[in-house]
């Protein structure tokens, strides 16, 4: 005899309702839709693969409220990466829809894809992060916001989308000029940052648990969205082969960033750290609600190394989800 479920649908062992109506929600329009996509297909092959006989993979387009309330699912799988999964817009039809959802809710999911926002609800807490300033792409060509180098990003994109390294030895132009062809031309709010220079790594926090430390090494440039999610242009060494009080510096950063924010389910957050420093030389540089579920991404890869493998950690998080989404019922009477 299977263990019986209740209305949240996990069964008093904890475990999952095979029954359950799922739905992965992937895809949209954001410039991370392919990721999205690899995400999505990712968890719904996990899902039937463990015996969900109703998992609807849905492909997010502007009649995804009518699409969700034909469906009527017990739990939205939020696969989606960028606008408009990731920043708030998503959670909050999902919210008034009454649906519950896998990984952080709307609050926190417009505060996190902002990073100048971001910066400002963990810096007063301790969180090392490098100073910024937040500039608009068309007076670039007036000169630039700091000292080289210096790094330029989109205020409200991931995936290193439209982020660009500007050096020394002037590779957008000396100074940057209105002929110069940059990927800040795409955005119209840019945050200035100073580069940290040394090495690229990342911690995943899954539930209320640091994982552990992943170094990023791209064979070639720096870690950008080809880099990311192309096979073979970037060594990923998990654990990291860095000193014990500095992955721990960055997981207790990690953990600290997802709980100040409010994150669920999971979370990933990126650092630099400058070797020569010390702990000093540790620097959030943001953190990400959405993280990436594709075969290449780094929450399943710390996952597997903390045993728990890929269907594993899909079922965690939506369990958690649905656990939040119970207990959220029984405070509200």
């Amino acid at each position: 005899m299977g263990n019986p479920t209740d209305r949240s649908g996990l069964s008093v062992s904890g475990e999952l309702d095979r029954n359950l109506n799922i739905v992965v929600l992937m895809g949209g329009w954001s410039s991370e839709r392919p990721v999205s996509l690899m995400s999505g297909e990712g968890v719904v092959n996990a899902l039937r693969e463990r015996g969900f006989v109703n998992v609807t993979p849905v492909d997010m387009d502007r009649n995804v409220a009518e699409v969700l309330a034909a469906i009527r699912p017990d739990i939205v799988f939020n696969a989606l990466h960028g606008t408009p999964g990731e920043d708030g817009t998503v959670q909050g039809l999902l919210d008034l829809m009454q649906i519950p959802y896998t990984h952080s809710g709307t609050t926190t999911s417009a505060v996190a894809i902002d990073k100048e926002l971001t910066k400002a609800v963990l810096v007063p807490h301790g969180v090392r992060m490098p100073r910024g300033k937040v500039v608009e792409s068309r007076t670039l060509y007036e000169g630039d916001p700091m000292a080289r180098p210096f790094v330029l990003k989109p205020v409200n994109e991931g995936s290193s989308v439209g982020v660009a390294i500007v050096t020394d030895e002037g590779n957008y132009g000396h100074p940057i000029s209105a002929k110069a062809e940059g990927p800040w031309q795409h955005f119209d709010r840019l945050l200035a940052e100073p580069f940290i220079r040394g090495r690229e790594l990342t911690v995943a926090v899954l539930g209320d648990e640091a994982l552990c430390v992943t170094e990023l090494k791209p064979k070639a440039g720096f870690y950008d969205f080809d880099a990311k999610y192309t096979d073979g242009l970037t060594e990923h060494v998990c654990p990291a082969d860095v000193p014990a009080n500095i992955a721990q510096e960055m997981m207790d950063m990690a953990l600290a960033a997802h709980r100040l924010l409010g994150c669920k389910g999971a979370s990933r957050s990126d650092f630099r750290w400058d070797d020569t420093q010390g702990e000093a030389g540790v620097y959030l540089l943001e953190v990400n609600t959405q993280p990436g579920m594709t075969p290449l991404s780094l929450v399943p890869e710390q996952a597997r190394q903390k045993g728990i493998g890929y269907g594993e950690l899909v079922e965690r998080i939506i369990a958690e989800a649905l656990a939040e989404k119970a207990l959220e019922d029984v405070r509200s009477g």
